[in-house]
């Protein structure tokens, strides 16, 4: 097994993924709605058409969408399936070249320098080449992603680009243009292959055009009723079928709400696993009331459905739920 292939199924063995063989791209929109399949992610014929493109034409594609639909998933399911070596960029405020990009390893740069006087080394340019060699950078995300694989170029997530600031945005361009980074000290690291690269937003902000420009973009919206009871029906399988008809439509009521952050699809999958753990046959207003914690993450949302109003809501899903029979 060679050493790329290796690195790739060390990356499925941390994110909980089933390591496979490397393969060749999808075909066809089918093809790649297919291939999401496979690891049980359940896409549209609208995502499965940006990701073909985005894969045939090599460009990166920008995924936008409430938290929680499933947008870093894309990138960890395009891993797993194409057998490439997943690389993670989690953006926060304040991220900057060194924690992106690269940096030097100034103490063992000191050290080299040190050692190399003492034996008697003094010439300055021989000196700076050494230690401004490629076995004193330290490569972060951005840099690895560049790096050739013998598995096949690897995915980049870039998570949460709009937790960053517009300068880190302005140095992506070249990263995103022309799949190269420029270090000052060696020159420029080109890609021999491009990554497959995902960038995701939560849209706490907005991203400039000139970086969306480079990309292929898909807005990654709440699925519907019927996909995401088949969601649950996949991913939670120990769940019945009458409670997963009355969580997916109660959590579909909820989006309707006039709440500060609705549930997303991950919301649900964990509503719907608890529940499961608590043997509920069906839903309750007592155990909804109980459990609306694992659904909404902010006091507010959980005091305006508190009381009545949680069995209002509960019986117009029950009801809405008998009709459609």
């Amino acid at each position: 097994m060679t050493a790329g292939l290796i690195a790739a199924q060390k990356a499925y063995i941390q994110f909980g993924m089933k390591p496979v063989s490397p393969q060749s791209l999808p075909a066809s929109i089918d093809g790649t709605v297919d291939l999401l399949a496979q690891a049980d992610y359940l896409s549209d014929r609208s995502l499965g058409t940006v990701l073909f493109l985005a894969l045939k034409m090599g460009r990166p594609i920008f995924l936008e969408g409430e938290a929680g639909v499933g947008k870093t998933e894309i990138a960890k399911v395009l891993s797993e399936t194409l057998g490439r070596r997943l690389i993670r960029l989690q953006c926060y405020e304040g991220l900057d070249v060194a924690a992106a990009v690269y940096e030097w390893n100034y103490a063992a740069q000191m050290i080299a320098i040190r050692v190399a006087e003492a034996e008697g080394e003094h010439d300055r340019q021989k000196l700076e080449h050494d230690v401004f060699s490629e076995r004193f950078l330290i490569k972060r995300p951005l840099l690895q992603a560049l790096e050739p694989d013998t598995a096949g170029a690897p995915v980049l997530l870039i998570d949460e680009i709009d937790r960053t600031d517009e300068a880190f945005e302005a140095f992506l361009l070249e990263v995103l243009a022309d799949f190269q980074i420029t270090i000052p000290e060696m020159g420029t690291v080109k890609a021999a292959q491009p990554p497959v690269v995902v960038i995701t937003s939560n849209r706490t902000r907005e991203v400039h055009d000139a970086l969306k420009r480079r990309c292929l973009y898909h807005w990654v919206g709440y699925p519907t009723a019927e996909r995401e009871l088949a969601i649950v029906r996949t991913k939670v399988p120990g769940v019945g079928k009458k409670l997963s008809e009355q969580v997916v439509a109660f959590v579909q009521a909820l989006r309707k709400q006039d709440l500060f952050k609705s549930p997303g699809v991950a919301e649900t999958l964990d509503w719907a696993a608890a529940l499961s753990e608590l043997d509920v046959v069906a839903l309750d207003p007592a155990t909804v009331s109980d459990t609306l914690g694992v659904l909404l993450k902010y006091q507010d949302d959980i005091a305006k459905l508190e009381g009545s109003k949680v069995k209002e809501l509960l019986d117009e899903v029950k009801s809405d739920l008998r009709a459609a029979e």
